[in-house]
């Protein structure tokens, strides 16, 4: 049986690994204490659909003997993960952000680095208990290496796709993750943010730009959803009854889910904003994403985190960016 090692056993490595353990796979969890400390007796797993999943998988402090390694750390632990996986044969980087896979190349020139992507929030529920709260298909680079993952995936019915144009998803993924900031900074769940019109209007600006910016760039995106990347910021402005009955069609969340960034600042931890909305205004002008960068340092060295829709808005309209309407 292959053993698949998940390095970095926060919300996502502790689901993903979780649903492969409980499918039967031979998983390690590598985590912190306080987090391992949890799931010593096991961890409990669940989604939006009502599912319940119980796994006990092995658990380590430290990088162990694996032929296949999935790295969910934090983009700015992705240098220091690629020091502790010396030696690692398989690497596969499920990680927000889109330069990890060549962090992790550079630094691993023996290994066979590969790119995937999760396209789905997380959320520690309880102690021990990690939820899966929005939609979404696992994305992975097609490489012959990925052949056990890949049947790994199936046994535990985890919806799969394989991919030749990764640096597209990649970018496509951080795109939708521009409202990481925009949900850590309103303070409420993820559905009852895009449930306000206003906040809803921060984040089509926030794509607006950053669409702009890329294809300015000339760099690729891939369609994700059912619809094309750059008609989403034009649903996002709709009143709230269109934007429901066309959202309800193409994604879903429920009360629980939040993003990660919400968390870490919740968490008092760093966030992944330079990860994000610092890609972005690395390649162009992009003074609206530059402005949610601010406000998030801002929070987190103790500043506002409870914005209501028309503060945030009002804020990110400053730089010039009209807002939408």
């Amino acid at each position: 049986m292959t053993r698949i090692a998940v390095f970095g056993a926060g919300a996502i490595g502790c689901w993903v690994g979780g649903r492969l353990s409980a499918g039967g796979a031979d998983v390690t969890l590598v985590g912190r204490p306080r987090v391992l400390d949890e799931i010593e007796d096991g961890v409990t797993l669940s989604d939006l659909d009502g599912k319940t999943w119980k796994a006990k998988p092995a658990l380590a402090t430290e990088p162990v003997a694996a032929d296949l390694i999935l790295v969910t750390v934090k983009s700015a632990q992705t240098a220091e993960a690629a020091r502790a996986l010396a030696g690692a044969r398989v690497v596969v980087s499920l990680q927000n952000g889109v330069r990890n896979v060549d962090v992790l190349r550079a630094a691993l020139p023996g290994a066979r680095v590969l790119a995937g992507m999760v396209p789905f929030n997380v959320a520690r529920i309880a102690p021990g208990h990690y939820h899966r709260g929005t939609t979404g298909t696992l994305m992975f680079e097609a490489a012959d290496e990925l052949a056990p993952l890949t049947e790994a995936c199936v046994k535990a019915d985890l919806p799969i796709e394989l991919r030749d144009d990764m640096t597209a998803v990649q970018w496509s993924k951080l795109v939708m993750n521009l409202n990481n900031a925009i949900n850590a900074l309103s303070g409420v769940p993820l559905f009852e943010e895009l449930s306000n019109r206003d906040f809803r209007r921060c984040l089509s600006l926030a794509m607006r730009e950053a669409f702009a910016v890329l294809r300015a760039a000339n760099v690729p995106v891939a369609r994700l959803l059912l619809l094309p990347p750059r008609w989403i910021p034009r649903i996002l402005p709709m009143p709230d009854w269109l934007f429901r009955l066309v959202a309800n069609r193409v994604a879903t969340a429920d009360p629980k889910a939040r993003s990660s960034m919400y968390d870490d600042l919740a968490g008092g931890r760093p966030t992944e904003i330079d990860y994000l909305q610092g890609e972005i205004v690395k390649l162009g002008a992009a003074p609206v994403n530059a402005r949610l960068i601010e406000l998030v340092r801002a929070a987190e060295a103790g500043g506002k985190r409870d914005f209501t829709g028309a503060e945030l808005l009002a804020e990110l309209s400053r730089p010039g960016a009209r807002a939408a309407s």
